[in-house]
This record gives structure tokens, C-alpha cells and sequence, in this order.
């Protein structure tokens, strides 16, 4: 039993909300039934997105919805509230919260009040200065940008095929990835083994008329994967005739025009931002301390310096690795210590609450898989390197095994199987994310400049 009745609130709807939530939902069952407990999540999405099935999502291996978990399915003992935490003022116990039905009514945000708070609204992506980037960029941080980024690729194919200008038609078959981590090795390689599938149903377009170009800051790229494997993966992109340019940074993309570091110019209608992250806004906006890079500084029981009965964990958090050699080392912020963090924290909350001892976080971090297209990956894996077929292989079982619920793990196995008994699907659906466009211009309104596609 709880000593007094406790209101948690949840920050995030991501892995760390979502996996926190689905915990005390099961520790807390009693309290929750009889009125001592509640909780409320605060996400901006009413689903969780599991980001690792987003290159797949992408090309057209996974259907979109697959790839999210709806929250309120899950989570049927929590209150989720749509919206987003402005701030948070944990010295009152209070958070500041714009909700859906606040920005209908133009109402000011409302103040809850919290007993508990897990602050983990993880991060946005890391964007730099970058003339025209606001204007032509896209990103690759959710399901709606993955599905986006898809229809925008099949599209630019189509105009390719429908023009004799050659001046747009290589631009629109030049595709600029910037970032050489996980998400952007991934979406290239499954958007380029899509792409290149796709071209056999042009008659005038072949895979070699396409440019793939990808764009690194540093001299490597998946670091998460080796060094060795690193190697392996450019040698292997560039295997398919993507040009993987290291120690490069994007200069400019103004005017559809990609101007990189070492003076080459790319005219493209595809630019790719996907160069790392930094922690959520809302941090900046509340009275809890952070370290230099925006995280909330944390101990290894997952709890705020100096601030009882405030917890985070994931992107968010700067959590010491205890089982690292070197002193000051810090959590990845990446998805296989979120998952294991959250089940700690809501252990701990349930501890604090019952006042027992805490239990602290310890993880060793056991390697990564990267997808490079159909059939093709790499992994390193407990020390031992895989390539090819059975890094690819390892990739989705891996994956499989983690995405939530058993609901999600049988359609994407579904999925799978069907994909490999028919052809892929290579519809554009670019009319999606303009659904009234049709209709506005037949009631006599302005057509948009793109009213069927995504550019």
C-alpha cells in the first residue's frame, strides 16, 4: 500500500512515458482501483511511434499504422491527455499544459497539479542555421515525416518520367540524405532498395539515372556499429552507386539547391535532415537542473538531482552509466536503455511511494543492428560482427521482439510474410496530407500550388 494517494503525471508519450505508464498501471493496480492513485499522460500523439520500423515504414515494408501503438489501448487505467507541457514548476508541484481544447477555444493552457512527475518528452530534431533548410528540409523523426518522405520520393520519380527538361529532371532524381547515424543510413538504404525496385515500372527511368548522396559531418558513420562495420557499410553503399561524402556539412539548400562544404553543388528537390537530436524545449521551461547539453541531470535511481519526487529517464535525461570503466560516463540517449530505464523508474516510484529502498539502473550495452535495405544490414551484437543477410536477418527479429504488444508484433509478422509472397506496392498516396484540395477547388476555391502532391 501507498502511504498517502499519489497523482503522477507522465511527460511523454514516447518509450519512456508509454513503458513507464504500462509498469505502474501493473504495480499500482489496487491503488488505482480504489481511488489512491492516478495517472495522467501528457503527449502531443494519442500513440507511441516505434522509430526503429520507421525506414521500413518507408518503404513500404510496414503500413504505417503498425508501426504505432495507440496509448489508450494499452494504457486503459491512465488518463492520456493530447497536448503538450509548457512548463513545469516542480517547487509548486504544477505543470503548465496547452491541450487540444485549449488552442480550440483560444483559452490560456491549464495548471495541473502533480504529486509525481516523470519528465520524458524526449527530444527534436537537432537543426542547424542552414539557408533553405527551413523551407526545403525533411525530416525523419515520425511516422507522418516517414510517410511523407515515401510518398515525396515515388512523386519526384513521376516528374522525372513526365518531363524533358533534364535540369528538373535530375534534380528531382537527386536525393541528399544529411546524417550518418541510424536514421539516416536506414531511410536511405530502404528508400533507395525501394526506389531502385520502383524504376522497373518506368519506361524511361532506370536506377543509374538516380543520385543518392549522402552527407556526413565526421569521418565515419554508425558508430554505433564499429568502426569495422562502419567500413564495411560505406564500401557497401557505395557498392550501389551512393555517393557517401565524410567530413562534409550541407553549406546551403536555398532554392532547391544543395551546396556542400567541399564545394560540390547538388540541384535537388530532396533534402533529408536527419543530423541528431537535442533535448525537448519544455526542459528549458522548467526549474529542474540541467547539464550543458540541455539534460536534466540525473542519478542512477533515475531521479532528479536535488528534487525529490521528480524522475526522468531516455533522451531527456543524463543518467550515469555504472557499468562503465571510465568515471562520468553517461546512458546512450537511445531506445535499448529508454525501454530498460522506464521499467526501473516506475519500480522506483512505486518503491518511493511504499518508501523502500531504490533500486539503481545498470545496463551494459549490448550492440546495435542497422537495416541497409531488403536482405541487406549490419550488426554488432555481444562482440560479434554480422553483415549481409544474417545482419539483416537479426535486425528484424530483434526489432520483433521489442516493438509492443503482442497486437503489433503479429501484424508486422503478418506483414512480412505477405511481402514475401507478393510484389511490393509503389503507390504514391501524395493527396493524403492535402485531403481537401479535390474538394476546395471543385466549391470554387484557390487550388494550392501542390494540391495532389508533397513538394
Amino acid at each position: 500500500m501507498v502511504k498517502e494517494r499519489a497523482r503522477i503525471l507522465v511527460v511523454g508519450g514516447g518509450y519512456v512515458g508509454m513503458y513507464t505508464a504500462l509498469r505502474l498501471q501493473q504495480k499500482l493496480k489496487h491503488e488505482l482501483r480504489t481511488g489512491e492513485a492516478e495517472i495522467t499522460i501528457v503527449t502531443p500523439d494519442p500513440y507511441m511511434t516505434y522509430q526503429p520500423f520507421l525506414p521500413e515504414a518507408a518503404a513500404g515494408a510496414i503500413s504505417p499504422r503498425h508501426v504505432v501503438v495507440p496509448l489508450r489501448r494499452v494504457l486503459p487505467n491512465c488518463r492520456v491527455v493530447i497536448g503538450e507541457a509548457e512548463a513545469v514548476r516542480h517547487t509548486d508541484r504544477t505543470a503548465t499544459l496547452a491541450t487540444l481544447a485549449t488552442r480550440e477555444r483560444g483559452a490560456p493552457p491549464e495548471e495541473l497539479a502533480y504529486d509525481e512527475l516523470v519528465l520524458a518528452p524526449g527530444s527534436v530534431s537537432r537543426t542547424l542555421p542552414v539557408p533553405g533548410l527551413a523551407d526545403h528540409g525533411i525530416g525523419f523523426k515520425t511516422v507522418e515525416e516517414a510517410i511523407g518522405l515515401r510518398n515525396h520520393v515515388i512523386e519526384q520519380m513521376d516528374i522525372a518520367s513526365s518531363t524533358r527538361d533534364p535540369a528538373i529532371r535530375d534534380a528531382a532524381l537527386t536525393f541528399v540524405f544529411v546524417g550518418g547515424g541510424f536514421a539516416g543510413v536506414e531511410a536511405l538504404g530502404e528508400l533507395e532498395d525501394m526506389a531502385r525496385y520502383t524504376a522497373r515500372y518506368y519506361h524511361n527511368i532506370k536506377p543509374e539515372d538516380m543520385k543518392w548522396v549522402l552527407v556526413e559531418a565526421s569521418d565515419r558513420i554508425l558508430p554505433e556499429v564499429g568502426e569495422e562495420m562502419g567500413r564495411y557499410t560505406v564500401t557497401e553503399l557505395r557498392r550501389r552507386n551512393i555517393q557517401v561524402l565524410l567530413g562534409t556539412r550541407l553549406e546551403s539548400c536555398a532554392d532547391r539547391v544543395a551546396v556542400l562544404s567541399d564545394g560540390q553543388r547538388f540541384p535537388t528537390r530532396t533534402v533529408v535532415w536527419t543530423a541528431g537530436v537535442k533535448p525537448h524545449p519544455v526542459l528549458e521551461a522548467t526549474d529542474l537542473p540541467r547539464t550543458a547539453r540541455g539534460r536534466l541531470r540525473c542519478t542512477a535511481e533515475l531521479a532528479v538531482e536535488g528534487h525529490p519526487h521528480a524522475w526522468s529517464a531516455g533522451d531527456a535525461a543524463a543518467v550515469p552509466d555504472v557499468t562503465a570503466a571510465e568515471p562520468g560516463t553517461e546512458c546512450a540517449p537511445n531506445a535499448q536503455h529508454a525501454v530498460r530505464q522506464a521499467g526501473v523508474l516506475a519500480d522506483n516510484i512505486v518503491r518511493s511511494l511504499r518508501d523502500e529502498a531504490l533500486l539503481t539502473y545498470t545496463h551494459k550495452y549490448v550492440g546495435s543492428v542497422a537495416s541497409l535495405g531488403l536482405h541487406k544490414g549490419v550488426a554488432h551484437v555481444y562482440g560479434r560482427k554480422l553483415k549481409g543477410y544474417p545482419a539483416w536477418f537479426m535486425h528484424r527479429a530483434y526489432h520483433l521482439s521489442r516493438v509492443p504488444t503482442f497486437n503489433r508484433k503479429a501484424r508486422v509478422l503478418a506483414e512480412w510474410a505477405l511481402a514475401g509472397l507478393f510484389k511490393r506496392e509503389i503507390v504514391s498516396l501524395g493527396s493524403l496530407e492535402h485531403p481537401r484540395a479535390e474538394f476546395e477547388l471543385a466549391a470554387g476555391g484557390k487550388p494550392a500550388d501542390d494540391p495532389k502532391g508533397s513538394s
